[in-house]
């Protein structure tokens, strides 16, 4: 164990959660709660987990999805944060040493409570100078020292050639060694989850899409002052406003923190300087499966993680002040910066490819400083708990491991100014939804009991946990010999079909909502997302009643969501390079129009369906298996699809004898052909026809 478990919950947990109508009706009916949670976020709903398992009558409310904003768009790590150890001993700065004491027990706290969203990951720290390496040492020994008891694995020194073989990708030239630590990794849009379906099982009324219009207040008659009674809330799909009172607010919105504070004082000062975050997401092939990689001093200064995450490679981040946005976009600036320095660290024999981003996000720090501080890379990311003339309770700054700790603050903070009875915090070591009943080998029962694929039920335990098999009884039988059920959405990654129709019982309400929270496939894959989409929102359409008017405007925003918050406008942007191509102009151009019948809506790539709906008009047939091999040949980045850059690299690769028998270059030359030949049949109505 881990951590030592706080004194047990009292209150009843709920066999299921509410539907989201019954969490509506609570918000409405209830006359008054003893706390208010602005904000759904990880921050947002610990606080709202914290207040209910203390018996507080707790509501939350969150203006898009549940962990929409920065809670989804993270590095995916549980970590003291190394980078602040190091700041902390060269300023013998005492508060960052806290915060790191405090973020490494949270470590712990989640690995604990939350074991299938989360597990520890090996990080290597090549050295390039000897001098580095007893310098580098001492540091992480120092940060395993201050983990104590709840040190997850001792760190250590790798030679050269051990470090080759643990991460063979690694630019081998001047290596003189690696160190190797210990932190955590999660899901963490999940994880987030997780923490709102746990409190609306202990009772809180929590619901997404549900707006805070203004705050409510009342005049106080013993002082005079007037004090925050509630908020004025919207239902942002219906368009229903109510009020919901309660004795006291929380404002737990992130890096929306200032306007909920200026809806409480007009004239209150800012308190919070945002910072964007942009990670990349690229093939899994550039990583080994369990190491990740840390470049502690990239060439600007800051921090460059390389991390393996759902069986891809995520890697970042960038920090660059910014404005406060709903919906932040990955700048082109920022991706190639990542790219450089990941080139700085892997072999020359690995070519790190601008078309191998699968997707790209930008994230916002909500970090706590002057207004006039114009460095956010110096700025820790502890975190304050404010309380207005008014009674209004804000919690800002921080960082996601200490969301637990940061909730305690804030409920302890809550308690005090406005004498609420309750009693000690105890969501230390309080398991998270679906963490009771699992084990390691939860899946090899899920591949037993209902005939699943191994990869398919690995997934669905380490997602759901022991509420996987709430997944698996719905899940669709295939009418194959194997697997017997569970329809794959895409064939590449092992989400299944049951899981959308479990994601709605999950309060997802958009089918954005589906493709990045509930499942994670526009992060890992925008356009394996955008191929999903379509029977994601056929499914639930049928589930939510949906028209078909509803069914096109949720294509259409999911589409747009990917386009521009998932990096998808920025990788098709890059499909003009031709730096490898060695064609003489004309046979571009001639390769160029054999492309673009395939390619029908200038895309500026080819998919499965592509190639079929033309084989089909020249009456070729050949299944899609075959057709997904015929394609993978091609696709360079393993994206899914093929780009005219990529076709263009084959045919000048076929010229010059580097390719020779590629299915896809002769099945493309024999469509052309056919096509060409194909004559147009008169359809005139002749005289005597009918």
């Amino acid at each position: 164990m881990y951590v030592q478990a706080a004194e047990p919950v009292n209150i009843p947990m709920k066999n299921h959660f509410p539907t989201r109508e019954d969490q509506f009706l609570a918000l409405q009916n209830t006359s008054e709660f003893d706390v208010l949670v602005i904000g759904g976020g990880a921050t947002g709903c610990g606080c709202a987990l914290d207040a209910v398992t203390r018996g507080l009558k707790t509501a939350l409310v969150e203006r898009d999805d549940f962990s929409s904003g920065t809670s989804s768009r993270s590095t995916k790590l549980i970590h003291g944060g190394v980078r602040y150890l190091q700041k902390a001993i060269m300023r013998l700065d005492f508060e960052q040493y806290r915060m790191v004491k405090e973020a490494l027990h949270e470590r712990a706290n989640l690995l604990e409570i939350a074991p299938h969203l989360s597990g520890p990951l090996p990080i290597m720290l090549p050295v390039y100078k000897w001098w580095q390496l007893p310098y580098y040492w001492v540091g992480i020994k120092l940060y395993d020292l201050v983990a104590g008891s709840q040190c997850l694995k001792s760190s250590y020194v790798l030679s050269k050639s051990r470090a080759l073989e643990l991460f063979p990708m690694l630019q081998k030239d001047r290596l003189v060694g690696a160190i190797v630590y210990y932190d955590g990794q999660h899901n963490d849009a999940r994880m987030n989850l997780a923490i709102a379906l746990t409190a609306a099982r202990y009772g809180a009324a929590t619901a997404n899409y549900t707006e805070v219009v203004h705050l409510l207040k009342k005049t106080d008659l013993k002082s005079g002052k007037e004090r925050v009674c509630g908020a004025r809330c919207r239902d942002v799909l219906r368009g229903q406003e109510f009020d919901v009172k309660a004795k006291c607010v929380i404002n737990a919105t992130g890096p929306f923190t200032d306007s909920v504070r200026k809806m409480d004082d007009q004239e209150v000062s800012n308190i919070c300087q945002p910072s964007a975050g942009v990670h990349i997401v690229m093939p899994g092939y550039y990583s080994p499966d369990n190491m990740g990689l840390l470049d502690p001093a990239t060439s600007d200064g800051r921090v460059i993680f390389f991390l393996p995450w759902e069986k891809m490679t995520i890697a970042g981040t960038t920090d660059t002040p910014t404005e406060v946005t709903p919906h932040p976009i990955p700048t082109e600036e920022d991706i190639n910066f990542i790219l450089t320095e990941v080139r700085n660290y892997l072999s020359c024999d690995v070519e790190v490819r601008r078309g191998d981003v699968l997707a790209a996000w930008s994230g916002i720090r909500p970090l706590v400083t002057d207004p006039s501080s114009k460095d956010t890379q110096s700025i820790s990311r502890n975190h304050i708990v404010a309380v207005s003339d008014s009674g209004l309770v804000t919690i800002a700054g921080g960082k996601w491991t200490t969301y637990r700790s940061m909730a305690q603050d804030t409920i302890d903070a809550a308690i005090q100014a406005h004498n609420l009875k309750a009693g000690p915090c105890k969501t230390v070591g309080l398991l998270l939804q679906g963490a009771k009943d699992w084990s390691p080998t939860l899946y090899i029962r899920l591949v037993q009991d209902y005939g699943l694929e191994s990869e398919v039920a690995q997934h669905l335990a380490s997602t759901y946990g022991d509420k996987a098999f709430e997944v698996a009884k719905i899940a669709q039988v295939t009418g194959k010999r194997w697997p017997i059920v569970g329809k794959r959405l895409v064939s590449e990654f092992p989400y299944i079909e049951a899981e959308i129709t479990y994601g709605v019982k999950e309060y997802a309400c958009t089918a954005v909502d589906m493709i990045s929270r509930r499942t994670r496939l526009a992060f890992l894959n925008v356009q394996a997302a955008d191929e999903a989409l379509p029977r994601i929102i056929d499914i639930m359409g049928k589930e939510l009643h949906w028209s078909e008017q509803k069914k096109k405007e949720e294509l259409e925003s999911a589409k747009k969501f990917l386009y521009y918050e998932m990096g998808y406008k920025a990788k098709s942007e890059q499909l003009t390079d031709s730096s490898e191509i060695t064609l003489i102009p004309s046979d571009i151009d001639r390769y160029r129009k054999r492309f673009h019948m395939f390619d029908k809506e200038k895309k500026g790539f080819i998919t499965i369906l592509d190639v079929q709906s033309v084989l089909e008009s020249i009456s070729i047939q050949i299944d899609e298996n075959t057709l997904h091999e015929i394609l993978n040949e091609v696709d360079l980045n393993k994206n899914g699809q093929v780009e005219l850059n990529e076709f263009l690299q084959l045919m000048s690769a076929i010229q010059k004898g580097y390719v020779s028998g590629s299915r896809l270059a002769v099945l493309m030359k024999t469509a052309e052909e056919n096509l060409r030949e194909r004559v147009v049949i008169p359809v005139d109505r002749s005289g005597g026809g009918l």
